[in-house]
């Protein structure tokens, strides 16, 4: 009876960046890559990640707004859980990712230490960034304030969402992290439309209220709006008064006066 050679089903090798980022909501890029001074950034300071493999101490990744799929240094990213819970950032980092367009008051994230595992800070936006270090007690409930105590930084975070109780602000929402501007809101200015140059001293009451004008209010060829002649007209009406007996045969000289309002009350506000 020969020997039967039987075929084992090989499992391939598990994918260590995929052990190491199974918690992992994304990944956040913290400097632009590569730098402006070589070429133009494939990946830029905020933009989010989608890792897709490893390969030692670079990683293929896709972002997440533009789809783009490269290869990046490993120390030019960090991941991030929860949405808010940033892995290995500095002080520094954090200002420049809550300062990027998308973060309002209330943005925040907490960071974890690059130099020691375990240890957090809270930062927040507010007028400016602000930092508040987050303590652990021996029972491993964290702390900013010591009259305050959770058992997670998910409670935390819960916490200071509802209330403020002692921070600068209420947590609004994570720090969004996007790098792209945000669109204007501004409208562009509307065409400028020629008119012909209308000459007032032709103007009087009967040619301006006259039906053939008021049936022809948005007619191209009219020198003004409907309320505009309609303002002239009550103008003209409320103005032209009897010539007293006295004043015949005087000539009259008529001149049009602009008064410019007065803005010497108004308070401007200083407070920049």
């Amino acid at each position: 009876m020969g020997n039967v050679m039987r075929q084992e089903k090989t499992n391939p090798e598990p994918n260590n960046f995929d052990t190491m980022f199974k918690d992992c909501d994304s990944l956040v890029v913290l400097t632009d890559y590569p730098c402006r001074d070589i070429s133009e950034p494939i990946f830029r300071i905020g933009d989010k990640l989608k890792g897709l493999s490893e390969d030692g101490c670079w990683w293929k990744v896709r972002s997440l707004q533009t789809g783009t799929e490269n290869y990046i240094p490993s120390n030019y990213v960090a991941k991030v859980y929860h949405g808010w819970l940033f892995e290995g950032i500095s002080r520094q980092k954090a200002e420049e990712l809550l300062s990027l367009p998308g973060n309002g008051v209330g943005s925040f994230l907490i960071r974890e230490s690059p130099r020691e595992r375990g240890v957090y800070s809270l930062s927040v936006r507010h007028r400016t960034i602000k930092h508040y270090k987050i303590f652990r007690l021996t029972n491993s409930w964290y702390y900013i304030s010591p009259r305050l105590t959770f058992q997670c930084l998910e409670d935390m975070v819960s916490h200071y969402s509802d209330s403020s109780d002692g921070i600068c602000c209420v947590l609004s929402a994570p720090c969004l992290a996007l790098s792209n501007p945000a669109q204007s809101t501004s409208q562009e200015a509307p065409p400028v439309v020629m008119r012909r140059n209308l000459d007032w001293k032709k103007v009087n009451k009967s040619q301006l209220m006259s039906p053939s004008e008021l049936d022809n209010a948005d007619s191209k060829h009219n020198m003004m709006s409907y309320g505009v002649r309609s303002s002239i007209a009550a103008y003209l009406s409320l103005t032209s008064v009897p010539e007293l007996e006295n004043a015949k045969g005087r000539k009259k000289k008529s001149k049009s006066v602009y008064v410019m309002p007065d803005h010497s009350n108004i308070n401007e506000d200083e407070d920049y």
